[in-house]
């Protein structure tokens, strides 16, 4: 593990409000069913007939949207996908990524017991269903539809 900045719900919903985008690395799927209101879908892996493969645009189409500069809070399920899209992204040269290391559905310790709660249990804003934050929708934003904003 690197040096990436790991922040709580809260804090990530603090950042959100200062400026900075959320973008779910989940699965489209686990997206349309459950996601932080007004969050981005860029998945880390794709469906495919054989199963999930890695997503060959992920880095690619963050760069194009947000540019290097952009403020991006990175979450998923549990935080580790998150974690692994953060050091992806800083390995890439992207300077102000933050991993919300609860999540959506929070930490569990190996035995199962909750450790800290994700960002639907701590009570903050979901959605549900296609929405502009949408993989496909996402994909048709233009270049640095996200850059430095502010």
């Amino acid at each position: 593990m690197g040096n990436t900045r790991r922040v709580s719900p809260a804090e990530a919903k603090q950042l959100l409000d200062e400026g900075y985008t959320y973008v779910d690395v989940r699965t489209e799927e686990e997206f349309r069913a459950c996601h932080p209101t007004g969050a981005l879908n860029v998945p880390m892996a794709l469906w495919s007939p054989v199963g999930p493969r890695p997503n060959g645009e992920f880095v690619d189409l963050i760069r194009r949207l947000f540019g290097e500069e952009g403020k991006i809070v990175l979450g998923c399920a549990t935080g580790q996908r998150s974690l692994r899209a953060a050091e992806m992204l800083e390995a890439a040269g992207f300077r102000d990524v933050i991993d919300q290391r609860a999540g959506l559905d929070g930490v569990r310790n190996p035995f199962g017991r909750l450790e800290e709660r994700g960002w639907a249990a701590a009570g903050l804003p979901v959605s549900s269903g296609i929405d502009e934050g949408s993989y496909d929708a996402v994909k048709l934003r233009p270049q640095g539809a996200w850059a430095a904003r502010s």
